[in-house]
């Protein structure tokens, strides 16, 4: 298996920020994740109100996608995270990740 090649582009005003303006990479494939949230855990106890417990259950949801992908959180590109939304699917949701990862061939 060959390795992802990734280039990050140099930042320009973003340095200020600590962002850079995109990633580039080459022989990979990309994963788009669905919208994913953490509102029961591995034992599907419910995790209503607790913020915290919810958004690290939801990066383990997240690890286990990227699993089944060959890949890792590591590999993940980009995210987009939406906290206390009005809209989510349940109302115990409190937080959701949607991302977009590059993982090996």
């Amino acid at each position: 298996m060959n390795a992802v090649k990734r280039e990050i582009l140099p930042a320009t005003w973003e340095a200020k920020y600590s962002f850079s303006p995109a990633v580039l990479t080459q022989d990979g494939k990309v994963v788009w994740l669905a919208g994913q949230v953490g509102f029961v855990d591995d034992n599907h106890q419910p995790l209503a109100g607790d913020f915290d417990a919810q958004v690290r259950q939801t990066f383990r949801n997240i690890q286990r996608v990227l699993d089944k992908a060959g890949g890792a959180l590591k590999d993940i590109v980009s995210m987009t995270v939406y906290i206390v939304a009005a809209g989510f699917a349940l109302p115990e949701i409190m937080v959701e990740v949607t991302a977009y990862a590059v993982v090996d061939n």
